[in-house]
């Protein structure tokens, strides 16, 4: 199986939907939402295996000084297979001259986002108001 990483924005509705679904993301449950939020990202990675959506991450930056990765998705049966790192890799490449580069993490994903660099910021405490069940 070869997974081919790409930049490309020509990703249909239905294979987001599909991919957030298959991860029980609450913002599939907002279509054309999700989809114009990720098409108008600053930067969008995908991951692609015999045609079929199995990855995506996405990034909001002021394009200079600071990113925000708010989705790093893999589909559940291609986990584990270094997809999540090939996607984020390419997405800190991109923004590795930046001053500060942030994220939240579930409590589960906070040891594959320690491999990638990140870590907790001093006594810092994610905060947010969320119209949502989870993700």
């Amino acid at each position: 199986m070869a997974i081919k990483i790409s930049n490309t924005r020509d990703i249909t509705v239905d294979a987001i939907i599909e991919l957030y679904s298959a991860n029980k993301w609450s913002s599939a449950e907002k279509p054309e939402q999700l989809y114009k939020a990720l098409m108008h990202s600053h930067s969008l990675v995908s991951a692609w295996a015999d045609g079929i959506l199995v990855g995506i991450g996405n990034a909001i930056s002021d394009g200079y000084l600071t990113v925000y990765y708010p989705h790093l998705l893999v589909h559940p049966q291609y986990q584990g297979k270094g997809i999540g790192q090939q996607i984020m890799s390419q997405l800190q490449d991109t923004y590795k001259s930046f001053h500060m580069q942030m994220l939240t993490a579930d409590v589960e994903a906070i040891p594959f986002y320690k491999k990638m660099g990140f870590e907790t910021a001093g006594n810092t405490q994610s905060m947010w108001v969320y119209n949502g069940n989870e993700h």
